[in-house]
């Protein structure tokens, strides 16, 4: 199998209620546009776990949103961005790691090799 193109970096988090409208602004404002300024960054997806319905064996089951609620899905060009000045850099500018990092939880962090 040949090296993946691309890498898709998937982080996952739960954010305190009270501090869930900074926490999508900031994210969308500031966080992601700074993060999207890395070389090597191709594009950033968020997303948030809602409850469905989903027909499996027979039946049709009702889903509950799961948990961590967020999800931001950065496609790389490879895994080494991560570890970059700039990433290191991004991540720490505007207010994301003062005022919104440390009402988060369940931070989940997976890099994945993208197959097609």
């Amino acid at each position: 199998m040949s090296q993946p193109a691309r890498y898709l970096f998937q982080v996952s988090m739960d954010v305190a209620p009270e501090k869930e409208d900074l926490f999508n602004e900031v994210y969308d404002t500031e966080h992601v546009p700074y993060l999207l300024e890395v070389p090597g960054v191709v594009s950033v997806t968020r997303a948030r776990t809602v409850p469905f319905k989903v027909a499996i064996g027979g039946e049709v089951k009702d889903m509950p949103a799961a948990s961590p609620r967020y999800i931001a899905l950065y496609t790389v060009e490879s895994p080494e961005v991560l570890t970059s000045a700039a990433w290191a850099e991004a991540v720490e500018r505007g207010r994301w790691a003062d005022e919104v990092r440390p009402h988060t939880f369940k931070r989940s962090h997976q890099l994945m090799a993208i197959m097609t």
